[in-house]
């Protein structure tokens, strides 16, 4: 997936979709492949996903115009249901009032590292993770294009204690047991000089979220 393409995709084959009122999610690409899985688990045929650049994810400010053409868009195909597959995301509330003001949904939560944990037991955690930096499956894999080259480290190394100098570990909250990925978080890790976590969440409140729709 190319940092800025919107991807459009179903989750099954159009032979295997049931006959459910379809509802168009449109999703962070930080979280395709989640929410492919759980709707594979769960039977979730319903769900017509639409993937926001993943890239986003750096960039907050471009979200909440990107899911408003989405959503527009969404509307000129039909759709009469549609949910976010967003937490905030650093949008500092505009999500919740693009909600508001069109009468759409989003997952419960500050950002993907709470919903993945639960955001009850990411809540109960926040003393203790505060000085904590955070990894999921896909920044995993994708550490170098999205945290080092966003951020300049890869140029500048200098600047690497200016931006994680607070930090004291961390923490990668894993969707799926794999120990490759693990190596690769244990390496971000050592990049950033921080202690090491590891916690393996699943899917967390993304499950529910989905089913709930």
């Amino acid at each position: 997936m190319g940092r800025d393409q919107i991807v459009s995709e179903t989750a099954f084959p159009a032979k295997e979709r049931s006959t459910r009122e379809k509802v168009h999610v449109i999703a962070c690409g930080a979280i395709a492949r989640e929410i492919l899985a759980v709707c594979r688990q769960h039977g979730l045929d319903h769900i017509d996903l639409n993937c926001l650049p993943a890239i986003w994810h750096a960039y907050p400010q471009k979200i909440v115009p990107g899911l408003e053409q989405a959503l527009h868009e969404a509307r000129e195909r039909g759709f009469q249901r549609i949910f976010f597959a967003y937490a905030d995301c650093g949008t500092g509330g505009d999500i919740d009032r693009l909600c508001e003001r069109e009468g759409v949904g989003r997952i419960e939560g500050p950002h993907c590292y709470s919903f993945f944990h639960g955001n009850d037991a990411f809540a109960a955690n926040g003393d203790d993770d505060i000085f904590t930096f955070f990894l999921t499956d896909f920044l995993a894999r994708q550490f170098q294009a999205f945290v080092i080259e966003p951020l300049g480290l890869d140029r500048h190394p200098e600047l690497r204690d200016m931006y994680f100098g607070h930090y004291r570990k961390l923490v990668y909250l894993s969707q799926e047991e794999d120990e490759a990925l693990q190596e690769k978080a244990r390496e971000a890790a050592a990049y950033l000089g921080l202690e090491y976590e590891y916690r393996f969440t699943g899917y967390g409140d993304l499950t529910p979220a989905l089913k709930a729709i």
